[in-house]
């Protein structure tokens, strides 16, 4: 594999290291490890800049769906410094994947995320 595509894989495994992050402080340095200092996170339901609020917003995600995982679902594409993959949040419990989606970012020179533009293709009723 080529040092490009393992620098699009190494961003996004950072950044499901900080979503999948329960501990706040443990969250708060893999979101700094992931993202540039001015990077953001826009979906349908949210768009926000910088560490505090980005930290906040997986906060918020992980206490509505307890006992969640985010991983991976298929291959990771990227060429230059933009990358897209699938994802799903999987109940550890009963395997079940609530939501689902699928994100494109993009990377500065170091390989941090500059920003996440999110798509949701599956979210319960009422989420």
């Amino acid at each position: 594999m080529s040092a490009p595509a393992h620098r699009h894989e190494d961003a996004v495994a950072r950044y499901f290291e900080a979503w999948n992050a329960e501990d706040p402080a443990a969250r708060a340095k893999a979101v700094a490890a992931a993202w540039t200092e001015d990077g953001g996170y826009t979906d349908p339901l949210a768009d926000v800049r910088g560490h505090e609020q980005i930290a906040a917003l997986i906060a918020a995600a992980r206490e509505q769906f307890p006992g969640s995982v985010f991983r991976l679902a298929g291959a990771v594409d990227g060429h230059h410094h933009i990358a897209r993959f699938a994802w799903e949040l999987v109940n550890e419990t009963d395997g079940s994947a609530p939501v689902a989606g699928s994100d494109v970012i993009t990377l500065d020179e170091q390989g941090r995320i500059r920003a996440v533009l999110g798509f949701l293709d599956r979210v319960p009723a009422g989420a």
